[in-house]
């Protein structure tokens, strides 16, 4: 049972990435006796392949003199030490770095197609179902108007800089901003802002005005629609393409009311399967809709949902409308596609955004995929540069890092995280004293 850009290492195979300035050089994979490893090897110049560096070898890996891979050059190594993770210096002024991982698998880095960054400090508001997004909007702006303005006291910096650490503890290394600027000054993944974003044709009142701006008729538009079960939902969306009077790209999120012959007009579909459920206790018919437009996956904000996209993931596959392969590429090669970005695939020349994970005992990537959570989390990569690990493997790598990273508690293990997330949420928590957070930072209360 296998999914495609999902490598796993099971028993005698060997995996081998090369990443070099931020992209990935090489990928390979083959039978190699009772070794089963997944090596990320980070050079900053191709120019180094002459040097011959020194390693220390890791439990589950042959130790040996040397070790020759049609991947990659001999290397020289040391007697096998308890762990999973190596680091090496080059026989050069420079470093680089070899990392490997046993029981392990190895994907390319996910895609959030939509999130609001600056709302990922409210807890899920609501506490009915809804017949579409204007209703509830109403609703929560009466029953919870203290709960609203005491997030809003968050300066916005503070809450999209939350909203980009969310993702990255989930291994999400790209996420689709919808609306007011990201305001972040050090981005550890990519926050793609390239589109024109329009709330809907509900909420913004000049919606028609702005689909039609000849000065941004090259960017793509995403918008909220179709986010209902009733008529109003349903006719928004012919409101919509029918007043694209400029044939503008049209990227849709939610799409609950969406009919296969309106997905046609389409460039895509975001589905939120998670927060559909919570509003409207209904998500789109993307069983359907997938014949007609691209689909590409998306969290919301925790307004609506979980703040752990894996949980979005879990019920998503649940539904059954989609296949496990289907659902994997609205995560990667899909929305790579659809907004134009260099990654989403484990092959040389894209960017290394490379996610390592526990493959928890399993030989199947469908498994080892769909199962994991945030603590199974062992590297996350972002255009060549470590931004999480493990706390089993930090210790080995600290001395070739060259910035700070937290250390935190998710689940029951432990990450190293890059930038001071425990100096973010003390920031956060003076404006909002009772702000809960899904992590824990040693130290801190």
């Amino acid at each position: 049972m296998l999914l495609s850009n999902v490598i796993i290492a099971d028993t005698g195979r060997e995996v081998n990435i090369r990443v070099s300035n931020g992209k990935i050089t090489q990928v390979c994979s083959s039978a190699v006796g009772d070794m089963a490893t997944i090596r990320i090897r980070k050079i900053e110049e191709e120019s180094r392949d002459g040097a011959i560096p020194l390693s220390r070898g890791v439990e589950g890996c042959v130790p040996s003199a040397s070790l020759t891979h049609p991947c990659s050059r001999p290397f020289l190594r040391a007697p096998s030490q308890e762990g999973n993770f190596i680091s090496q210096k080059a026989l050069s002024n420079t470093d680089d770095l070899q990392i490997n991982f046993t029981n392990a698998i190895v994907f390319p880095g996910l895609i959030n197609s939509h999130d609001h960054l600056d709302f990922n400090l409210f807890p899920q508001l609501g506490d009915k179902i809804y017949n579409n997004y204007s209703e509830w909007g109403a609703y929560i702006h009466k029953e919870y108007e203290n709960e609203i303005a005491a997030v809003l006291k968050v300066p916005q910096a503070l809450r999209s800089q939350w909203g980009m650490y969310k993702n990255l503890l989930c291994g999400v290394t790209t996420v689709v901003n919808h609306g007011s600027g990201s305001d972040i000054a050090n981005k550890l993944i990519t926050i793609f802002e390239e589109k024109h974003d329009l709330h809907s044709v509900g909420f913004d009142k000049r919606w028609k005005l702005r689909l039609n701006n000849p000065l941004k008729r090259n960017l793509p538009v995403v918008i909220h629609a179709g986010e209902g079960t009733d008529n109003a939902a349903k006719d928004e969306i012919d409101k919509l393409i029918r007043s694209n009077y400029l044939h503008r790209k049209l990227i849709a999120i939610h799409g609950v009311a969406m009919r296969p012959q309106q997905a046609a007009h389409f460039k895509a579909l975001v589905w939120c399967p998670a927060s559909n459920y919570f509003l409207l206790n209904k998500t789109a018919v993307v069983d359907e809709l997938k014949l007609h437009t691209q689909l590409l996956f998306g969290t919301d904000s925790t307004l609506t949902s979980h703040w752990d996209i894996w949980e979005h993931i879990k019920l998503a596959q649940k539904t059954g409308l989609l296949s496990n392969e289907e659902l994997y590429k609205t995560l990667n090669l899909n929305s790579a596609d659809v907004w134009g970005i260099n990654t989403g695939e484990l092959t040389p020349g894209k960017d290394a955004d490379i996610m390592v994970a526990k493959s928890n005992g399993t030989s199947s990537s469908i498994d080892a995929f769909f199962t994991l959570t945030p603590a199974d989390l062992l590297l996350v990569m972002h255009k060549g540069n470590i931004r999480l690990v493990d706390e089993s493997i930090y210790p080995q790598i600290k001395d070739n890092l060259n910035t700070n990273y937290s250390r935190v508690k998710i689940g029951d293990s432990f990450k190293y995280v890059e930038g001071d997330l425990g100096g973010l949420i003390r920031s956060i928590q003076t404006y909002l004293p009772h702000a809960l957070f899904p992590v824990e930072v040693p130290g801190h209360e």
